[in-house]
Formats: structure tokens, C-alpha cells, sequence
């Protein structure tokens, strides 16, 4: 029986806050309910939640249907996103969208004047000869246009597909050939750090070949002047009619695509994986009101861009939803000064805050002490997302910013489950630094050993799996069922969704995180696919061969690891790496940038030309190589690896 073994020991225990323990929207008794009824009939229970959460156009009947692993939820009901996120709310009081510029400047919309933008934009794209389910791309930066498209998108049955604004042209046109966008929605310019990143340049150098199914490219006017290219190209604010209009919700079936989400993956190609109306809905709109206790008055501030499934679900979708306020960040967390963060929290009495572990590391690196400069008393819930929080980092977050009085959600989940899986509701769980407690209510998670049997003592590692469906599941890779079997249920036969993580209980029976069990590096929160990168450093020229490790980095969480065989051998190494890194950065995205590159004259390989990528991350993670290397081609390279540049 193989297991994972673990010796990590974490004592240090935090009651919920007193002070708020009665104010809930969850309580004790309310989850011990729960967790009952699911267990003695979840299909009831997961409908009953469906009709109390969502607006539906025509009720369902069946609530989850098909099998292992082509499930449908709720598929004979009919609803519209959009109408359930803007307008069932537009006679709300508070605002909708709080938008903060990286220069300072402030944009407040209410719900009437979301719903009356929201429909201005439709009525532009309705006007392009669009039909329910083409696929419209948007490559934007979170600003409220960005908002306002995708809700469109979901008004007219329209798929849309958000791709990250820090991707370059190459990435970008991958995705837009893989799903054939008709429509690419973007600006002209945006400014990150104080540098305009001309969006508009990108998105020409990305259609320039291969894309003639391409027919639009709508550019909101944000920053630049630019030249465009007649009949293909329009201006945003000149396609808007000039009076209100109205345009009715398309209804649709509840198992119609919503979004295609491109999530990199260890064969290379990104997947894009699909997510549906009607489930997705539901999760997100329960998780924000179970796990971030999401109330009408809350200020509600997901530091995540909308290119990634947390601005989906945590900034746009289930925030709207339940018609809270949102605040969105259009800039660089450090400018124009490391305090950025604390100071927007302060000014706009943020009540929500959600964050990735990494930010956290960045921010007690410029400053430990600097937040006790600001008044952060607004906050009540602290939330973190997208890699495991370390507990030096937790403690500093929940000491220093919830001065010791603040939650800290800490939650797992992933694209592919689109919402929150595991994580600990405020005011019930007690909270252990670096754990993401205990699995959410009707979401069954398992930890199995290879042969796919049930660990259940402490401190045993295996696959994190999850047992039964959920609604706001995956339905699969766009273009690609094979691949979508293969990659997410294969494993265990279909009997399981394979998570791709690798967990643990401690003694108490709560689950951790302990790092993927693939070949998918985590930088900052971002799932980046290996051979993405190391496809990119094989196109230069100068290589030969390439292979991409992870290893844990004190801000980032996870940092890559390249190492290199060149056709010839370089005069200067350390010139060279940083050509690398930047041609990656151009092929990729920075995001993507190696930290560190090793020269070799060849990677390690077995005899039968295997790269043996267990050694390589022994090597970038400072380890004793473990297990054989008997098989081995070449063992003399191995003190050319271990050479960093």
C-alpha cells in the first residue's frame, strides 16, 4: 500500500470570534442540518437549494442525470445568468461595482446602472449576428467593460471565454483557434505598474494567422490612440445605442455552456474547460454565502483578475448573485506604493478580503508593520486562495490585518470544480493555520492510495478525490471528451474525479494540501502547464531540450525551474538564461518566467529516452536524489544540473 507520509505538525488552534458567532448566515445548527439531509438524500437537498437560491424561467424535474463522468444538473429547468446577477437586484440600494484605477480614480456603479449597461452592450452584440452558443473571447483587465461583457455574453446565450490580459499574442491565439471565437472583446491599452500594455498590439498579433473565423474585434477606448482595421474592427462606445433599450434575457436550459475557461495542463495544449449555467450558479452563489458569510452591505474585494475561475465565481458570478458590492482593482498591488492594498481597504471600509497566499508573502515582505498605519477595522472575513497557505504567512495575515478578530477562510478548490470545495465556514470551524479544514456541505472528499482504497488515518498522503457529483462541476474539455476522461477520471476507473492535488488528515480529521501529484507548477496561485514552457524554450533557436520543475519559493509558493541542453555551447550562460526567460515571457506570458535555469550538455534520460523529471525536482528542490538511477543515460551531467544561473 503506497502512501504519502507526512511529518508536518501544526498545534496551534483559533476559536471563531465570539463577537459575531449569532450573525452568521450558517450556523452550527444550521450545518449539522445540512450535512443530514445530504446524507440521507442529497438529490432533495441540492434541489431545495436550487429553488431557494436561484431565479428560475422554468422549474426542473430532474436534478442530476447521466452518468460517471457526464453528469447534468438541474437539465430540464431553464434560467439566465445574467437575470439572476442584475436583474432581480436593480431596485437594490447598495452599489453593484466599486472600480479603484491604479491612479486613484473611483467608478461606482449601481444595479439599475449595471442592468441599463449590461443591456446597452447586449443590444451592440445582437446587432453582430450572433447566435446562442458562439464563442465570444474577452481580453480585458477587470475593469467594469470586462463586467459588463460578460454578462452580456450570458444575456444573449452567448459562450464566453476570458483570457488572462497578462497572456502574450501566441497564448492568446491558441485559445482563440482552439474554441473559434467569432468575437474578441479587449481594450486598446491598460496600465500595470505604470506601464501601458498595449492589449489592442496583441490581439492583431494574434489573429494574424490562422484566425479568419475571427469576425470582430470590439476595442474599448481606454488608454491609447490607435489605428484600426475597417469592416473587422469596432469602437465600443460607438456600437452602444445612444437611448435605454431592453433586451429580455434569453432563457436557457440549465445545462447550457455559460463559459470555456482555458486551464494549462502537464501534456502542454491549455484545456478548456467547460462549466454550465445552472449547477455553476448554484455553488457559487451557496460558497459565497456559507464560506465568506456574503451579506447586501458587505464590500466584497477578490484581489483575482477575471481571466482566472476565481474572478469568475468570486468577483463576478456569485458576488452579483446574491447582489452584494463588489470592488474591483484595475492595478499592480505594490504601486503606486507597497501599501496599495491596505489603503483601498481603508478608503472604501472593505468588508471581504480575498487573496492569494502569495500576495500575503509579497505584502509582510515590504512591510511587516505598515498595515498598523491603516484602519482596517472594516474587515470581518479574510479569505485566501490558490495554493496552500503557509502558517508563518496565516498568522502574520491573521494577526497583523484581522488584528486576531477575523476568520481566515482558506480555501481549496479549482477551475474545474468552480466554486469552493473545502474550506472552513466562519463562526463554526475552529481554525488551524496552513489547513483548509473540512469539506463543504454535499461535496463528498475522499483521500485514497494508489489502489484507489480510503486512507483515513493521520498523516497518510494520497489523492485528494471527490466521490460524488456536485452542480458546479466541470462537463468537460472543450472540443475533447478522450482528453477529459483521461485527464480527470481514468485513474480510479471513473469512480472518482481525480483532483490532481495530494492531501492528508490530521488528527483531528482536517485535510491538508500538500502539492500536485502532475507535472503542473502552481506560481502564485497560477496553474501553469510544463510542457507549455518548456515547448516555448525548445522554439529558441540556441535549444535543444528542455524540462520544467517546480520548487517551493518563499513569495511565490511555487517557482519554476528550467533546465536546459543547448545546440552550442554559450559564451555567457547568464546572458543567455535572461534572453530565455524573456522569450518565454514573450511566447507565454512573465508570469511564466523561469526563476532559475541550469545548462547541461544533455538532460537526465533513462535508456529508453524517458527525461526522468523525479531527479530534476530532487535537484531544483535541494533534496537527496531519491529511488534508482540505475537507468540513467549519462550520471556525469548530474553535477552540470545542480549549477544554477
Amino acid at each position: 500500500m503506497s502512501i504519502i507520509e507526512s511529518n508536518l505538525d501544526e498545534k496551534r488552534s483559533f476559536s471563531p470570534s465570539k463577537h459575531s458567532k449569532n450573525s452568521y448566515n450558517l450556523t452550527k445548527e444550521d450545518l449539522i442540518k445540512l450535512n443530514k439531509q445530504f446524507q440521507i438524500d442529497s438529490n432533495k437537498t441540492w434541489a431545495d437549494l436550487a429553488n431557494t437560491h436561484i431565479l428560475w424561467d422554468k422549474n426542473f424535474t430532474n436534478v442530476v442525470s447521466g452518468e460517471a463522468p457526464f453528469y447534468k444538473w438541474f437539465c430540464d429547468g431553464k434560467l439566465n445568468v445574467s437575470k439572476n446577477c442584475i436583474d432581480r437586484h436593480i431596485n437594490k440600494k447598495n452599489s453593484a461595482i466599486i472600480h479603484i484605477a491604479e491612479n486613484g480614480e473611483r467608478r461606482i456603479l449601481s444595479y439599475s446602472e449595471l442592468y441599463a449597461y449590461v443591456n446597452k452592450f447586449s443590444y451592440a452584440l445582437s446587432q453582430l449576428g450572433l447566435c446562442c452558443g458562439d464563442r465570444v473571447i474577452i481580453y480585458m483587465p477587470t475593469i467594469p467593460e470586462s463586467i459588463v461583457a460578460m454578462l452580456s455574453c450570458a444575456r444573449l446565450g452567448l459562450i464566453h471565454s476570458v483570457v488572462f490580459a497578462g497572456f502574450s499574442s501566441n497564448a492568446l491565439r491558441e485559445r482563440i483557434i482552439d474554441c473559434k471565437a467569432k468575437i474578441i472583446i479587449t481594450v486598446d491599452a491598460f496600465k500595470r505598474s505604470g506601464k501601458i500594455i498595449n492589449s489592442k498590439d496583441i490581439v492583431d498579433n494574434a489573429i494574424k494567422v490562422d484566425c479568419d473565423f475571427v469576425e470582430n474585434v470590439i476595442v474599448y477606448e481606454n488608454h491609447a490612440s490607435l489605428s484600426y482595421k475597417k469592416l473587422r474592427d469596432l469602437v465600443w462606445n460607438d456600437i452602444l445605442p445612444t437611448c435605454e433599450v431592453n433586451i429580455e434575457p434569453i432563457s436557457m436550459s440549465s445545462d447550457s455552456l455559460l463559459f470555456i475557461l482555458y486551464t494549462s495542463g502537464s501534456t502542454g495544449k491549455p484545456k478548456g474547460i467547460m462549466h454550465a449555467s445552472g449547477g455553476y450558479l448554484l455553488n457559487c452563489i451557496i460558497t459565497n454565502k456559507w464560506v465568506f458569510d456574503l451579506k447586501d452591505q458587505d464590500i466584497f474585494w477578490c484581489t483575482a483578475d477575471i481571466g482566472w475561475i476565481t474572478g469568475h465565481s468570486y468577483v463576478v458570478y456569485g458576488p452579483l448573485a446574491c447582489g452584494a458590492t463588489i470592488l474591483i482593482y484595475d492595478g499592480a498591488p505594490l504601486f503606486p506604493h507597497s501599501n496599495r492594498f491596505w489603503e483601498i481597504i481603508q478608503d472604501n471600509k472593505v468588508s471581504i478580503f480575498y487573496t492569494a497566499p502569495t500576495a500575503i508573502r509579497t505584502l509582510m515582505k515590504v512591510g511587516e508593520d505598515e498595515p498598523k498605519n491603516y484602519n482596517l477595522k472594516s474587515l470581518r472575513i479574510l479569505g485566501t486562495v490558490g495554493e496552500p497557505i503557509n502558517p508563518k504567512a496565516w498568522m502574520w495575515y491573521y494577526e497583523t490585518i484581522g488584528n486576531s478578530q477575523c476568520p481566515i477562510v482558506d480555501t481549496w478548490w479549482q477551475t474545474e470544480t468552480g466554486a469552493n470545495m473545502i474550506a472552513p465556514i466562519p463562526g463554526i470551524n475552529s481554525l488551524i493555520p496552513g489547513t483548509c479544514t473540512s469539506a463543504l456541505p454535499g461535496i463528498d472528499a475522499a483521500i485514497v492510495n494508489v489502489n484507489g482504497i480510503q486512507l483515513t488515518q493521520p498523516n497518510q498522503g494520497g489523492d485528494l478525490v471527490i466521490q460524488k457529483p456536485w452542480p458546479s462541476m466541470l462537463t468537460g474539455i472543450w472540443g475533447n471528451d478522450e482528453r477529459y476522461v483521461q485527464t480527470y477520471w481514468s485513474k480510479y476507473s471513473s469512480k472518482y474525479y481525480v483532483t490532481g492535488d495530494t492531501a492528508r488528515y490530521d488528527e483531528n480529521g482536517n485535510i491538508w494540501i500538500m502539492g500536485r501529484s502532475d507535472d503542473v507548477v502552481n506560481v502564485s496561485g497560477h496553474r501553469l502547464g510544463t510542457m507549455e514552457i518548456e515547448s516555448a524554450l525548445v522554439s529558441h533557436e540556441l535549444v535543444a531540450e528542455a524540462a520544467v520543475v517546480s520548487y517551493k519559493h518563499e513569495i511565490k509558493g511555487e517557482a519554476i525551474h528550467a533546465f536546459i541542453s543547448l545546440k552550442n555551447n554559450p559564451k555567457n550562460k547568464n546572458e543567455l538564461a535572461d534572453i530565455l526567460r524573456e522569450w518565454v515571457s514573450i511566447k507565454i506570458g512573465s508570469i511564466a518566467k523561469p526563476e532559475r535555469v541550469s545548462f547541461s550538455d544533455s538532460l537526465p534520460k533513462t535508456r529508453s529516452g524517458k527525461i526522468m523529471r523525479r531527479l530534476l525536482r530532487n535537484l531544483a528542490r535541494n533534496e537527496r536524489v531519491t529511488g534508482d538511477t540505475s537507468t540513467l543515460e549519462n550520471e556525469s551531467i548530474i553535477d552540470q544540473l545542480k549549477e544554477i544561473v
